[in-house]
């Protein structure tokens, strides 16, 4: 660890894509494949959860969701922000949208320059469609020609069809961001945190990157009829599914040439060769590896292994196979800019591994999630005591879940608060899908007493509900533990996402 002041570099740019698989980056993100070929790729990274909200307590709040409340949001000790904040550093945060990371939750705490895209449309149906993305992404597809014309005539060049993901607005706030640091203080050093929302559900890409992605075998009627018949994973044929990939790769293209935009205005500016670049996905997506879409409460890789990418100037690229949990990013975010991180953080800079090759240590890796009486259970619990825990721990070869009997991983009948618990065991190496269950006698006993120890110590971090007051520092104890409801942008916001 670096001692405070002892900077790497000047700033840090942190990337952060929702739902973004671990596979997702292939030849239709050349931008993101780029910062993995020149920086040190975690090939097995792990988030906290299988959601949102059960991963970003993580990536910004620094210690795991459910630390000391019974709802998620980050803990009541410092997030990064605001420990960057205290050392001086000038700090910017924009998410494109996404209900769960607001000021409702607390993460607006530390930055300077925050945005979320909550005052949204005002009007009713600008409301509906807000609500709709999918209804608004082809509202204005059907639309181009007539805004395209009208811009013509003002003498606008109008160069993007879609936009349901507040991508341009969310490049402007960027840009806005990287000019008031090159305006400012040479010295001073900066934050800046992007989340996109482009691929999370419903997959809403510009219709040119649905047609780079198939080479034009995907049209129109193939994705409207996808958006039609998914749903939620119910009645999808291997068609559908085929077409559903297509638009989530044809969303992760449409991201890849934001970053790149984004990234060449810090060149513009003169801060690039200065700045360590850090991408990660949130949590991954299913598309029926284990019988649904989305993102439903299970802790398989296609759900929980996301990229993490550390870029660091100077440092030599690489590849690292060893697991590490996603809460190492605020330690690494403190590290390359030489702040000292606080007491509290749960995770490890990752530096030592960017540019020295030392190996972490961190297996076995830990991720939760919570069950209701089905997988598909709607809402999907969040909050301590609306579902039951199911644990997962990783290390570079095995993964051991433990979790409520029931109901598998296709849904059906659940069974409550004295459902029966199961342990599934997987061989990775032999079964890298996650689909064989193993015998446990077939682990090695140190290895499964490790698993079974990092299980037992991820649950006991989860408070008594019985305790919990409703009080968090700095935030609240939110989501309904204080008898309140959601603010109406909110509603809309996470009903939009699919969330009740």
């Amino acid at each position: 660890m670096t001692s405070a002041g002892d900077s790497r570099s000047r700033g840090v740019f942190l990337i952060t894509v929702d739902s973004l698989r671990a596979d997702a980056l292939g030849p239709h993100t050349p931008t993101l494949r780029g910062l993995a070929r020149r920086g040190t790729t975690f090939e097995t990274a792990v988030a906290g959860g299988n959601w949102t909200p059960f991963s970003f307590p993580d990536l910004l709040g620094a210690r795991p969701v459910f630390a000391d409340a019974s709802t998620p949001g980050p803990a009541a000790d410092p997030t990064l922000a605001e420990a960057l904040s205290a050392a001086g550093v000038r700090t910017a945060g924009v998410n494109a949208g996404n209900g769960f990371l607001t000021e409702y939750y607390g993460y607006d705490r530390g930055f300077d320059a925050f945005e979320s895209f909550l005052d949204g449309a005002r009007t009713p149906i600008g409301r509906f469609l807000a609500t709709h993305p999918t209804v608004n992404g082809w509202v204005q597809y059907l639309g181009w020609p007539l805004g395209s014309a009208a811009a013509t005539l003002r003498g606008h060049q109008r160069r993007h069809a879609v936009d349901t993901s507040h991508l341009h607005a969310l490049e402007r706030r960027a840009v806005d961001a990287v000019d008031a640091v090159a305006a400012g203080d040479p010295d001073r050093r900066f934050f800046l945190w992007l989340h996109y929302m482009d691929t999370h559900t419903p997959y809403v890409p510009a219709p040119r990157h649905v047609r780079a992605v198939t080479d034009g075998a995907v049209g129109s009627s193939q994705t409207l009829l996808g958006h039609l018949r998914a749903g939620l994973g119910q009645g999808v044929d291997e068609e559908t599914l085929r077409t559903l990939r297509a638009l989530y790769d044809a969303a992760a293209r449409q991201v890849d040439e934001s970053v790149e935009r984004v990234l060449g205005e810090l060149s513009a500016a003169g801060l690039r060769a200065d700045t360590a670049v850090i991408l990660a996905g949130d949590h991954g997506e299913e598309f029926l590896d284990h019988g649904h879409l989305a993102h439903y409460p299970k802790l398989y890789d296609e759900l929980v292994r996301v990229p993490l990418v550390v870029d660091l100037p100077g440092a030599p690229a690489r590849r690292e196979p060893a697991p590490v949990p996603l809460r190492d990013v605020p330690s690494t975010v403190c590290d390359a800019l030489g702040v000292e991180p606080p007491a509290a953080f749960a995770g490890e800079s990752l530096l030592p591994t960017v540019t020295t090759a030392v190996a972490p240590d961190r297996a076995p890796v830990t991720s939760l999630a919570l069950r209701g009486e089905s997988v598909t259970s709607q809402p999907i619990p969040r909050r301590l005591g609306d579902g039951d825990p199911l644990v997962a721990a990783r290390t570079d070869r095995w993964t051991y879940i433990r979790g409520p009997v029931g109901d598998g991983d296709r849904g059906g009948a659940g069974g409550g608060a004295d459902r029966a618990v199961e342990v599934r065991v997987f061989d990775r190496e032999r079964d890298p899908n996650e689909h064989e269950l193993v015998d446990r006698s077939a682990v090695p006993k140190a290895t499964l007493r490790d698993l079974e120890r990092a299980a037992d110590d991820r649950l006991a971090l989860l408070p008594d509900t019985r305790a919990v007051d409703g009080s968090r520092r700095g935030g609240g104890d939110r989501d309904g533990a204080t008898g309140r409801n959601l603010p109406d942008e909110i509603e809309r916001r996470l009903d939009a996402l699919g969330y009740r």
